[in-house]
């Protein structure tokens, strides 16, 4: 039953996207391939590939990533613009639509993000991988890591620890976003789980922040 329902679930978002697709013009289709194929590219730039043809590879699959996150979320964006004009005066009937809604764009997010990891970890190093999953949400985690290390001096190393553990599950949700202000709030999310968790262990995050600064321009003055 279980997997009648996970397949109906992904028939339903096919034809939703084979919707949304068919509202491209051939042009409009051109340019938007064109655009995440330059996007990954940029990705495997970066990753130290010497076969081209494993390079090229590894850029299609990260293509194809960014393609069916498109058609998951715009089969969603379709469905939900759908419930709001047919439950628009019967807002429990709506809420609930759209809550079930939320819930099969999550588990087919879930479903092709584990798939999407599968292939990319049959073709490169962890190290590799890690560097794709950066690549795709703007390096936030290694710079925002980075920054608390440079702020709080005396973190300790069970702390950074868990900074860092919520910085990479901020960055599985982050990957799955439909967009850069979407990414960056999964992120900021996190950020306040972190910045609570801190203060919870007795930091003055306003304090650190201000002589965080006043490094920051005592170095810029010294170079």
């Amino acid at each position: 039953m279980m997997r009648l329902s996970v397949l109906a679930l992904l028939l339903c978002i096919t034809n939703l996207a084979n919707t949304f697709a068919q509202q491209m013009t051939a042009e409009e289709k051109l340019k938007y391939e064109k655009e995440i194929t330059e996007r990954a590219g940029k990705i495997v730039m970066g990753l130290g590939i010497a076969d081209q043809r494993k390079s090229d590879k590894v850029r299609d699959i990260i293509k194809d990533q960014y393609s069916n996150l498109n058609d998951i979320h715009s089969a969603r964006d379709l469905k939900v613009k759908q419930i709001k004009e047919q439950q628009k005066d019967n807002k429990v009937e709506r809420d609930s639509a759209l809550a079930k809604e939320n819930r099969n764009t999550e588990t087919a997010l879930s479903k092709l993000h584990k798939k999407y990891m599968a292939k990319l970890s049959a073709q490169l190093t962890t190290e590799q991988v890690d560097l794709v999953k950066n690549g795709m949400t703007y390096n936030v985690l290694p710079i925002t890591y980075k920054a608390y290390q440079e702020e709080i001096l005396t973190l300790t190393e069970d702390q950074k620890k868990q900074i860092l553990v919520w910085l990479t599950e901020a960055r599985e949700h982050a990957m799955d976003a439909e967009s850069s202000d979407k990414k960056h709030a999964w992120f900021g999310k996190y950020k306040g789980k972190i910045n609570n968790y801190l203060s919870a262990a007795g930091y003055d995050l306003k304090k650190e922040g201000i002589a965080w600064e006043q490094r920051r321009k005592a170095k810029a003055q010294t170079n």
